[in-house]
C-alpha cells in the first residue's frame, strides 16, 4: 500500500462530511452577511441600542462600535464565530483521521502492509491538510462574493482575502492539536467528546482576554492571534502570534510522530 493510496482513501472517506462543512460555511456566511444592511440602515438607532449594552458584554461579543458598521468590522465580528465552527471541523478531522483505525479495529491491518508508520501518519496528515485547504477556499470565496452582494461600498479584495485566510491558521492550530490527541488517547470512542471541550476551552480563554484585557492571554488561544482591525490597518498579520502558532504546530507534530512511531498499537480482538 503506497502513501498515495492512503491519501486518496482518506479523501474519499471524508469527502461527504467535508462537503457538508463547506455548505455550512457558504450558507452561514451568506445568511449572516445578508443582515449587514439591516444593521447599517439606521446607524444612529443601532448604535444607540449597542451603546445600551454593558461594555463588558460588547467586549465579550467582539462588537467594536467604531468599525461595526463597515463591511470589514461586521465581517470581523462574525469571523470569531466562524473560527469556532472551523476549529470544531479541524479538531474533529485531526482526532478522527488517525484514531478511527483503532476504534474501527483496522490499525493492525493497515500497519501490516509494506508501508512505514511514518508514511501512514504523513499521508493522513496531508489528506487532512488538503481537506482544510479546500474548505478554506470555499469559505473565502463565499465570504467575498457575499460581501460584494451586501456591501454598499467598495472594499479592498486583497485585504478581505487576507482577513479570510486567518480561518486557515486557526484551523491548522486545531488540526495539529487534534492529531496529537489522536495518538495520546488509547482509544477515542467519540471524537466530539474531545473536540468540543478543546474548542470551547480556547474560546473561553479568548472571551476572558476580551473582558479582562490581560495581554498575556492572547498567547494562549488562537482565537486572539488575528485582530481584524490590525490586519486592515497594516495589511498583514501580527508576526509574533504567527511565530507562537508556528512553535505550537512544530511541537505538536514532533510529539505526534515520536509517540506514534514508538507506541503499541492495539490489535483487533
Amino acid at each position: 500500500m503506497r502513501i498515495a493510496n492512503i491519501y486518496k482513501q482518506e479523501l474519499k472517506f471524508y469527502r461527504r462530511s467535508t462537503i457538508i462543512w463547506m455548505l455550512v460555511f457558504a450558507l452561514g456566511v451568506f445568511g449572516y452577511l445578508s443582515l449587514f444592511n439591516s444593521f447599517t440602515q439606521d446607524v444612529a438607532a443601532t448604535t444607540k441600542i449597542l451603546e445600551g449594552m454593558p461594555p463588558v458584554v460588547r467586549a465579550a461579543l467582539g462588537i467594536q462600535l467604531k468599525s461595526f458598521f463597515s463591511i470589514f468590522g461586521f465581517f470581523g465580528y462574525l469571523l470569531t464565530y466562524f473560527w469556532m465552527v472551523g476549529a470544531v471541523q479541524a479538531s474533529n478531522l485531526g482526532i478522527g483521521i488517525n484514531s478511527k483505525e483503532v476504534s474501527g479495529k483496522t490499525a493492525d491491518f493497515l500497519l501490516s502492509k509494506p508501508v512505514s508508520r511514518f508514511k501512514v501518519l504523513t499521508s493522513k496528515l496531508l489528506a487532512a491538510l488538503t481537506l482544510i485547504i479546500l474548505t478554506n477556499i470555499v469559505f473565502s470565496l463565499s465570504s467575498y462574493f457575499s460581501a460584494l452582494i451586501f456591501s454598499k461600498t467598495s472594499f479592498d479584495a486583497k485585504i478581505f482575502f487576507l482577513v479570510c485566510s486567518s480561518m486557515f491558521f486557526v484551523q491548522l492550530f486545531f488540526l495539529v492539536l487534534g492529531y496529537l490527541i489522536s495518538v495520546l488517547v488509547p482509544k477515542v470512542k467519540t471524537v466530539i467528546a474531545y473536540s468540543l471541550p478543546l474548542v470551547f476551552g480556547f474560546f473561553i480563554f479568548g472571551l476572558l482576554d476580551s473582558v479582562i484585557g490581560v495581554g498575556a492571554m492572547r498567547y494562549i488561544t488562537p482565537f486572539k492571534y488575528f485582530d481584524v482591525m490590525y490586519i486592515i490597518a497594516h495589511k498583514s498579520f501580527e508576526y509574533e502570534y504567527l511565530l507562537v502558532e508556528a512553535a505550537v504546530i512544530v511541537v505538536c507534530l514532533i510529539a505526534t510522530y515520536i509517540i506514534y512511531l514508538s507506541k503499541d498499537i492495539q490489535a483487533a480482538a
